[in-house]
């Protein structure tokens, strides 16, 4: 039972709840590794959630991985030299991207792309790099 209700604590939280949401329009960011970014997960900005993932695919030109983003028609005024990061909430929590507000007078618009990306956090890379660092002091403390 509980199994269950984590499970739908855990998808019910990257879903996106409101009614009624005012337009909006659609921002791209190439990254190297989304981790396990889904589509519907939350853009936020300052912790304040200003949109969800749109799509996710693959650019065969440039081997990177597409997310497109729709933000809310509300938040119209995003600095064009502002980053996007992939960002995990909490320990065990899904994924999500972080916009960092630039300081252009100038906005991001409609089809717009950040130039300023910042890929997922892989744990599983860094356990790694971690085990071939220990087995080569291992190596040669013992020569």
């Amino acid at each position: 039972g509980f199994a269950a209700l984590f499970f739908l604590v855990t998808q019910i939280t990257n879903k996106d709840l409101s009614v009624g949401s005012t337009g909006g329009y659609t921002l791209i960011a190439n990254f190297q590794n989304v981790g396990s970014l889904k589509v519907g997960a939350p853009v936020s900005m300052s912790g304040v959630t200003v949109g969800r993932v749109e799509q996710i695919s693959y650019d065969q030109q440039q081997y990177r991985a597409v997310v497109r983003m729709r933000i809310n028609g509300n938040y119209d005024r995003i600095p064009e030299d502002s980053d996007a990061s992939i960002m995990t909430a909490g320990l065990l929590g899904g994924q999500y991207i972080s916009v960092t507000a630039g300081g252009s007078d100038q906005y991001l618009k409609e089809g717009s792309q950040f130039v300023i990306v910042q890929d997922a956090f892989v744990l599983e890379n860094l356990i790694n790099k971690l085990v071939a660092t220990f087995a080569g002091k291992q190596t040669e403390s013992a020569e």
